[in-house]
């Protein structure tokens, strides 16, 4: 089974960037891979997803122009980069693979869930 960690959370103000990894390590190949987040007292929720093999991606209307998914499939990672950061953007991220149909956004449909990143925007 794959295994996922995140790492590149933290503290940022308003306005300002980070750059979450992913790395997977195990039988990695052919595995599309999400980013989700989830904010206290609140349900783990979508953020963006990117395919393995080719150039496909989608994200939740929320991050769209700020967010952008990609991944180096040598190094086996998939980065987020998050710009123009707000405080309703703080959460804690996770990494997991999708094991259903592309395009879906539902956490059921995703397993291999790592122990997540923490970011945090300060208004």
């Amino acid at each position: 089974q794959v295994q996922l960690v995140e790492s590149g959370g933290g503290l940022v103000q308003a306005g300002g960037s980070l750059s979450l990894s992913c790395a997977a390590s195990g039988p990695t190949f052919g595995n599309n891979i999400a980013w989700f987040r989830q904010a206290p007292g609140k349900e783990r929720a979508f953020v963006a997803a990117i395919a393995w093999i080719g150039t496909g991606t989608y994200y939740t209307d929320s991050v769209k122009g700020r967010f952008t998914i990609s991944r180096d499939s040598a190094k086996n990672t998939v980065y987020l980069q998050m710009n123009s950061l707000k405080p309703e953007d703080t959460a804690l991220y996770f990494c997991a693979r999708l094991v259903g149909g592309w395009g879906t956004r539902s956490r059921n449909d995703y397993d291999s869930w790592g122990q997540g990143t923490q970011v945090t925007v300060s208004s």
